[in-house]
């Protein structure tokens, strides 16, 4: 997977196409990414002896293939690409601006 904690991207499809927002939560085993704003959902927290039970909203992770990362300079959806540095890193870069997104 491509997409790294603190990158902003964009969903591309679902209920919330369009929305952007930076992602929180990378779970690389399921291929899944958890954006800020995104997929909410509502949770069910059980009460106990000292708390009472509540409902909040919270965020649910979405699959890495319903969203692109944001190019940098254009500010738009991009794919990503690698390739290495002069100190032969492996870096990501933007495939439509050739801008490094590391």
């Amino acid at each position: 997977m491509n997409f790294k904690t603190g990158d902003k991207v964009v969903v591309i499809a679902g209920k919330d196409k369009g929305k952007e927002g930076k992602i929180i939560k990378v779970l690389k085993r399921d291929n899944r990414v958890v954006v800020e704003g995104v997929n909410i959902v509502k949770k069910h927290f059980k009460g106990n002896g000292q708390q009472a039970g509540s409902i909040s909203e919270i965020e649910s992770s979405i699959h890495a293939s319903n969203v692109m990362i944001i190019d940098p300079k254009t500010k738009k959806p991009t794919r990503i690409g690698h390739t290495t540095n002069k100190d032969g890193k492996k870096i990501r870069v933007s495939k439509k601006s050739n801008s490094n997104l590391d």
